[in-house]
Formats: C-alpha cells, sequence, structure tokens
C-alpha cells in the first residue's frame, strides 16, 4: 500500500484518526519527529480507540530518516498551494503522501526536496485555510485507493 507520513504532527487526536484509518485501509504511518505530544497521551489512544494494534506504525527522528529506511517509490507532499488536485495524479503502490504539521504546514525547504511537481491539494473554495489535518489524510486516502481498486477490501 501507500505511505503516510506526518511531519512533527501536533494534536493527539488527529494522530490517532489517522491510526485507526490506517488501521482499516492497510496504510501504513510514518511519524516525524519531534512529535507534538507525549506519544502515549490519552487523547491519542481515545482517538485511535482499539486499533493502535492493527495498523504500522513507525516513528523516525527525521524525515531523512524516512527516506533512507523507507525508500518510497515516489513522494507527494499534500500542501494548500500544489500544483495539482489530488484526483489529476495518478498514485502508486509504495508512494508516500507527507502532510504537515497542522499549525505551520510542510516547511518550504521540504517542498522544495520534494519539488513543487509533487505538491497536490484538496480543492477547497476561495479564501480557505485549510482542512483538518485527519479530514485531509482521509480524502487523500480514499482516492488513492479508489484508484487501486481497493486493494485488500472485502
Amino acid at each position: 500500500m501507500l505511505d503516510i507520513v506526518l511531519y512533527q504532527p501536533e494534536i493527539p487526536p488527529n494522530t490517532g484518526n489517522i491510526v485507526r484509518l490506517c488501521a482499516n485501509t492497510g496504510y501504513s504511518l510514518h511519524l516525524i519527529e519531534p512529535l507534538g505530544f507525549d506519544w502515549e497521551a490519552k487523547k491519542l489512544r481515545r482517538a485511535g480507540l482499539d486499533y493502535h494494534e492493527f495498523a504500522r506504525v513507525q516513528r523516525h527522528s527525521s524525515f531523512k530518516d524516512y527516506l533512507d529506511s523507507q525508500q518510497p517509490k515516489r513522494v507527494f507532499a499534500i500542501e494548500t498551494n500544489g500544483k495539482k488536485y489530488h484526483h489529476q495524479v495518478q498514485f502508486s503502490q509504495g508512494d508516500a503522501l507527507v502532510f504537515g504539521p497542522e499549525t505551520r504546514g510542510l516547511p518550504a525547504c521540504l517542498v522544495d526536496d520534494i519539488g513543487k511537481e509533487s505538491c497536490v491539494r484538496i480543492p477547497m473554495l476561495p479564501g480557505s485555510r485549510s482542512m483538518n489535518l485527519s479530514n485531509a489524510v482521509s480524502v487523500i486516502v480514499y482516492e488513492s485507493w479508489r484508484q487501486l481498486a481497493f486493494t485488500g477490501a472485502i
């Protein structure tokens, strides 16, 4: 499947919701440190319910550590100023989908390293700032999984 990469996530319930999403779709979750919360936080466990044991979650000390250890086929930054809409990209097994922290998004240097041509956005009305992180991840996960004919689903 694909990798969901959360770069320095800050809000435990969002990450917990994404853990649950990954457990239900077969996607892997990669967390780039530092985290803005304690991994054992009650709010994280509550949001993820009992799905932590069913999700593949790995923590990495840096984005470079993630790239070196996982070697994704392609990397996409999900950004509000992406060049293409999410449905215009043909996702493939082995791709990485990178999301920034809730309060500040991905750093410009990381977006530059990934490449502007690999920045993808979710359509929103003019004047909208951004979507909730766990909602945005859900939109991208289900579009990419749809493109893969919902591989593994019952």
